[in-house]
């Protein structure tokens, strides 16, 4: 075993700066991999702009750049929006990040901006520096008062892909969507609560057919999934009593990062791709 299996895979995948000469392909999990001949969403397109180029972080596989694309020319079509503000996708060959996400490792993971776009002529250093807009009240329990029948209706699209595994987004804007939806209400299955999540919202792709080595996610329990959020929202207006804690119980001990050794035996030839 070399070196520089023990290292941080994080310091192994975070500064490279292109993708893997690969046939496209996901190996892993969403949290625990890695993604080979990903594609490079373009910085700018007629219904789409890519946030903080610096990060170098749009990225994925090409069914998650075409249906980036595809999302953008429906969010289009709202009153207000120009399309749609891209956040953090993968890194080049995926894996884990230096800094922030958890998942986003294999190339099927994409936070959209709640910010609606207005122009699609930012610059790069306006990309830097703009921020989204946070959607949420009370800690999340409720919308505030920029949520807009738009975002309803971008989310509905977005959830409504058959492509689409998950998205996940703060509990009050599930019961809100909940409440709205007068129509189908299958989608709303895929709109999970999760911490955060006000600033945007996180979608995530299943794995393609035939791509082997991807893990799926578990899916989402049946039904539109409203009583699930709702207890949610419950939870943060009346917190639940914190459980005792045992003063002479141990130290919990650091999560120890994820190594080369510890993600798939593929990810190997994905960081020596040239």
């Amino acid at each position: 075993m070399s070196s520089s299996d023990q290292r941080p895979a994080k310091q192994l995948f975070g500064y490279i700066e292109s993708g893997s000469k690969q046939t496209p392909e996901s190996f892993g999990g969403y949290a625990k991999g890695c993604v080979g001949g990903a594609a490079q969403l373009p910085e700018s397109g007629p219904t789409w702009q890519a946030m903080r180029l610096s990060r170098n972080r749009n990225w994925g596989q090409p069914i998650l750049v075409d249906y980036l694309q595809d999302l953008s020319r429906k969010a289009a079509e709202q009153p207000g929006w120009e399309g749609l503000y891209l956040g953090d996708m993968s890194q080049p060959r995926g894996g884990p990040m230096l800094t922030g996400h958890a998942s986003h490792q294999i190339g099927l993971d994409a936070d959209i901006w709640m910010l609606p776009p207005t122009r699609l002529d930012l610059t790069e250093a306006e990309r830097e520096n703009i921020s989204s807009i946070s959607m949420r009240r009370a800690g999340g329990a409720y919308v505030n008062d920029l949520w807009t029948k738009q975002h309803h209706n971008v989310l509905k699209a977005a959830a409504s892909d058959p492509r689409v595994a998950r998205i996940f987004v703060f509990p009050g804007a599930k019961v809100q969507m909940c409440k709205d939806e007068k129509g189908d209400r299958a989608w709303l299955n895929k709109i999970r609560p999760w911490y955060g999540h006000h600033y945007h919202f996180h979608v995530r792709l299943k794995c393609p057919k035939g791509d082997n080595s991807c893990i799926d996610q578990a899916p989402p329990p049946k039904g539109d999934g409203c009583a699930d959020a709702q207890v949610w929202v419950d939870n943060i207006l009346n917190p639940p009593p914190p459980k005792p804690v045992d003063p002479n119980a141990p130290k919990p001990k650091p999560k120890a990062p994820l190594t080369l050794a510890s993600l798939p035996s593929q990810c190997s030839a994905v960081l020596s791709s040239r």
